[in-house]
């Protein structure tokens, strides 16, 4: 969006007509909280109009939906039974107002004021603390990781008028995420090589340093949640800004946002950093921009006059991520991010949502930030400089029993050889199917399966030379500070998943949850072209050389992970306390190929000496992983 565009929409949000939420926040609640699996389920069952798929919420739209839920006539199905309607009652009280003064049980102060030319100014001063504590115990090795992540947050949120909303929240945390180097990677397939149409100084194979998941953790759930950098304890000095803590480290964050609403609440402007979640078909499995990104400041609008239609945009800065020092890692990474989204909807049937998305160079490019004109078509019309995605979800319903839906994302492709779209690496694309249903006679309780599969290159991009940025090479792959944009998993990898989720009580909830992870080895002697987010496809030959072909499980060693998990979590009664914790195990181990078979996907060019790829053990690994936490006044 324009920032003349941007300044007038926000001035408007003062000066139009009294039609708001009768002063209800605009403040979005955080894309974590439990409340959007119940909100999830109640559009599932029918109780509710169609939900937008882009979060988070404001809590207004989320207090909106639980009162339009708690006064859905019974469906084919049955309605709320008595249990149910206490856990939304529960949270209709959580997102309500209170009157002004001292809130203990919310660990908040509560104001209430006419301000200046009798404009209402309410909103809360308050705290909250949140902690994860985790230990895992590895058989083969005989040792035994801990890891942390602890925050404190101290927020200021509020309403100006009826149009008009703030939050700013601002934490301190403490961490530890051990983990170990396991090899080195290279960016490129074996097989290329300079040639007179590129340099050598750009296209190159880079030897990069690989990393364990976090050993203390459940495999793929630890967050980075930190901003920018952090000290080491013992070490907090200007020259000790580490990128990671693999020993107890303290770091600082802050999110924050601003927020209105106009035309009868049917256009949400929303200018701030938090987290975001687009496209998502159930919580926390979108493809093109998961709950499980980093937060980056973006402006964005929701346009959405009826329940059959929406329409979203956002455009934003994406964040470095701090692997050498703050500058020299920023240096190759300034990045900006638009994503635009359509919604549409039959009834409680049918819902459809496509869009495009882009990462390009940081310039003052109108195309880009203007709401209305597609990123994949603009991108035409000023050059081949940045990264483009296009993305398709369908959604299929029966309200009362359950859902099917499909994701698929495309980074790139090319149309001459789209049957070898399985069989090329210039295939870059990624997609899920999954079905949920509902566990009939148990509050809140529904099974979910689903498949996931990430390509080789999906979400990674070559490093360029652009003509605003000199002769640095400029990074442009679809990550923000080091995580991915998009799904949790790395590029060349696959995922089955079963979930089963209840609310057995009014302030309980709990989960089962298996998991089976296929990755291509991205370090060791038989790793596989493709597989991290740092690979890049050569740009010559994509659709000739046999390096440049893919094979999942066949060209190259393959990590396979077993994961099975059962958790809970409990709210108390009298106090404001949320008790939550996980317990389970991760397997794993590699599959590998015979020397000769790799050599066929990563033949040596010719006159070319063999390049041997960093060794790496291929190890089998048990963990038996125990988590345990609370959040306080949140």
């Amino acid at each position: 969006m324009q920032p003349v565009t941007v300044l007038m929409v926000m001035l408007a949000l003062f000066f139009f007509g009294k039609s708001a939420l009768n002063a209800q926040t605009h403040v979005s609640v955080p894309i974590d909280h439990a409340v959007y699996y119940l909100l999830e389920q109640a559009e599932t069952r029918g109780l509710c109009s169609s939900l937008p798929a882009v979060r988070p919420y404001t809590r207004g739209k989320v207090l909106e939906a639980i009162n339009e839920i708690l006064a859905a006539e019974p469906k084919r199905f049955g309605g709320l039974t008595d249990g149910e309607r206490t856990i939304l009652e529960n949270f209709r009280e959580e997102f309500s107002g209170v009157k002004a003064g001292l809130r203990l049980r919310r660990g908040m102060y509560r104001f209430d004021t006419d301000g200046k030319n009798s404009v209402r100014f309410s909103g809360d001063v308050g705290i909250n603390m949140e902690t994860l504590n985790s230990v895992a115990r590895y058989t083969e090795e005989g040792k035994t990781y801990t890891g942390t992540d602890t925050w404190g947050t101290f927020y200021i949120r509020g309403d100006v008028g009826e149009q008009f909303s703030f939050n700013v929240d601002f934490s301190a945390g403490m961490m530890k995420a051990q983990r170990v180097k396991v090899g080195q990677y290279d960016t490129y397939a074996t097989e290329m090589q300079p040639n007179s149409t590129y340099s050598a100084e750009e296209y190159i194979n880079r030897p990069v340093e690989t990393y364990s998941q976090p050993l203390a953790f459940f495999p793929y759930t630890y967050q980075k949640n930190w901003d920018g950098f952090m000290f080491n304890l013992g070490a907090i000095e200007a020259g000790n800004m580490e990128g990671w803590p693999n020993d107890y480290s303290i770091a600082a964050r802050m999110v924050s946002e601003m927020s209105g609403s106009v035309f009868g609440d049917m256009l949400l402007i929303r200018f701030g950093r938090i987290r975001r979640e687009w496209g998502a078909m159930t919580p926390g499995n979108s493809l093109v921009l998961n709950s499980a990104a980093r937060p980056f400041t973006g402006i964005e609008a929701n346009f959405n006059p009826a329940p059959w239609f929406a329409y979203s945009s956002v455009t934003g800065v994406l964040e470095f991520d701090n692997v050498n020092d703050i500058k020299e890692s920023s240096m190759t990474f300034q990045n900006a991010y638009s994503l635009q989204q359509l919604e549409l909807n039959y009834k409680s049937y049918f819902h459809i949502d496509f869009g495009s998305a882009a990462v390009w160079a940081k310039r003052l490019e109108f195309g880009y930030m203007y709401p209305l004109l597609d990123n994949f078509f603009y991108q035409n019309f000023v050059g081949d400089f940045d990264n483009m995605a296009i993305f398709l979800n369908i959604k299929a319903q029966y309200p009362g029993l359950g859902k099917w839906w499909f994701s698929f994302f495309l980074d790139e492709l090319e149309i001459d050889s789209m049957k070898y779209a399985f069989q090329l690496d210039r295939h870059m694309f990624a997609y899920q199917t999954g079905l949920q249903g509902r566990v009939p006679f148990l509050p809140f309780a529904s099974l979910t399966l689903g498949y996931t599969k990430i390509e080789p290159y999906n979400y990674t991009h070559n490093r360029n030379f652009l003509p605003w940025y000199g002769k640095n090479l400029m990074e442009t792959a679809y990550v923000n500070s080091g995580a991915c944009l998009g799904y949790y998993l790395p590029p060349n990898s696959d995922e089955i998943k079963v979930r089963f989720d209840i609310h057995p009580l009014s302030r309980t909830a709990g989960h089962l949850q298996y998991q089976l992870i296929r990755h291509g080895a991205d370090y060791g002697r038989h790793q596989v072209d493709g597989s991290s987010l740092i690979s890049e496809l050569d740009p010559d030959g994509r659709s000739e050389k046999i390096s440049l072909r893919k094979n999942f499980l066949n060209d190259g060693a393959y990590q396979w992970m077993h994961i099975a998990r059962v958790g809970a979590q409990h709210t108390l009664k009298r106090l404001p306390i949320t008790f939550f914790g996980e317990a389970g195990v991760a397997y794993s181990y590699f599959t590998d190929i015979s020397e000769n078979k790799y050599a066929y996907y990563n033949p040596v060019p010719e006159g070319e000496s063999p390049r041997t790829p960093a060794l790496g053990d291929y190890l089998k690994s048990t963990a038996f992983i125990f988590t345990v936490g609370f959040r306080m006044f949140k």
